[in-house]
Parts: C-alpha cells; structure tokens; sequence
C-alpha cells in the first residue's frame, strides 16, 4: 500500500442492498474515498437485501462491511417489519405516507452511521435517501438531512472539535431515471442489487419499489 493509500479520505456507506445505496456507494468511490459500507438487519421482511448488500461490497471492492442487528421488528408498526401487515401492491398513492414507512429507521441508522464513522476517522456518511421519485417518507427530505447534520455536529467528539461528518445524499433529488443512469455511469452491478419488499427469491413486480424501479429501467431504456 502507498503513503496516499494510507492516508485516502474514509465515507460510510450506508449500503442496504438496494439500487439507491449501491449508486450512493459507487458515488462515494468517485468521489474518491476509500468506502466502509454499513448493512442493518432490522427484522425486515425481505432480508434478502443483505445478500445483494453483501455481493453490491464485493462488486465495488469495498474492503470493510460491517452487517448489524437492530431489531426493529419487535415492535413493529409498518409492512416491512410486521408479518401481520401486507405489502401494499396498488402502486404509490400520493399524498400518502405509505405503511412501509419503517418509524424511526433512517433516524436508528444514521445515529449507528456516526458512531461508526467516529471510530474510523471517516469524513462523510453516504445516503441512498430520495425524496422525488419515492413514497414520500419524512426521513429521506433535504430538511430532515440538515436537522440531522446540526445533530452531528452536536453529538460526538469530533462534531464538537468541529470535524463532524459531512452527510451526503448525492442522489436526494434525482428521478429514479436519473438514479438508473447514474448507476450506469458508475459502473453498478445493477444486477445484484435487491429493491423489492417482499421476502421471495424472485421481485414480486407489484410492491412500490418493485413499481418505481422496474418503470425507470425501462425509461432508461435498459
């Protein structure tokens, strides 16, 4: 390893397994930092994405994956961590915060994102978070970013010494179109990525997310 290598900027990834955190990943690597993904295990139903999680790290040689257990299910409250809850299939209704909205996921995730950052010297945080071509969640809006990066800057030693992370959400106002093509761009194993909710072997085709992707993929005209 050469003297740059050693001394190459750090950014956490966020990385579910998804199409928007896999191109948040290879964006970070663009960008050119040296990428630590982070995977959570939050009792979802299509735990299937950690397997693309795990594939999407190995594709973009990412050298540090840490996969966590946070229990969100015991809990529950929405489709993704309830067995009790269907998975709505009668595409994204606007105006509507949909039942897969996970409370306080984004919230859970970003706070572990930190600690780990703290720990690694990272200098940013990547997020796959979108607030245009979505269901509307409160945790993926630029202004719930900003509130949070204030929180950053609060909450840890480094925030205090004035070296919080910075959060990046490179993709937070693109169209899923433009999300496709930039994964293009990037090199993403679109492949290998897992967006859909249910928890089979093959996408279900019918759920929001399996919606919104596969109709970008096909404006994209891949």
């Amino acid at each position: 390893m050469t003297e740059a290598e050693n001394f190459k900027k750090k950014a956490v990834i966020l990385l579910s397994g998804g199409l928007d955190s896999a191109t948040s990943a290879a964006q970070a690597i663009a960008d050119g930092y040296e990428a630590i993904a982070l995977s959570l295990r939050y009792g979802q139903r299509h735990e299937r994405e950690l397997l693309a999680a795990r594939q999407v790290a190995t594709a973009l040689h990412i050298g540090e994956h840490f996969i966590m257990d946070v229990n969100l299910a015991q809990w529950g409250g929405s489709a993704l961590t309830d067995a009790r809850i269907d998975v709505p299939i009668a595409g994204v209704q606007s105006g509507e915060i949909p039942i897969t909205y996970v409370p306080g996921r984004n919230t859970v995730f970003i706070a572990i994102a930190l600690s780990l950052a703290e720990a690694k010297g990272a200098e940013a945080i990547y997020l796959g978070i979108n607030a245009v071509d979505y269901s509307g969640y409160p945790d993926c809006r630029p202004e719930y970013l900003a509130a949070f990066q204030k929180l950053a800057a609060l909450s840890s030693k480094v925030g205090v010494e004035g070296n919080a992370p910075k959060l990046v959400a490179p993709l937070v106002m693109d169209s899923k179109v433009d999300i496709v093509r930039r994964a293009r761009r990037l090199g993403v194993p679109i492949e290998l990525t897992w967006s859909c909710y249910q928890g089979g072997e093959v996408p279900c085709g019918v759920c929001d997310s399996c919606r919104i992707r596969d109709k970008a993929i096909l404006e994209a005209n891949i």
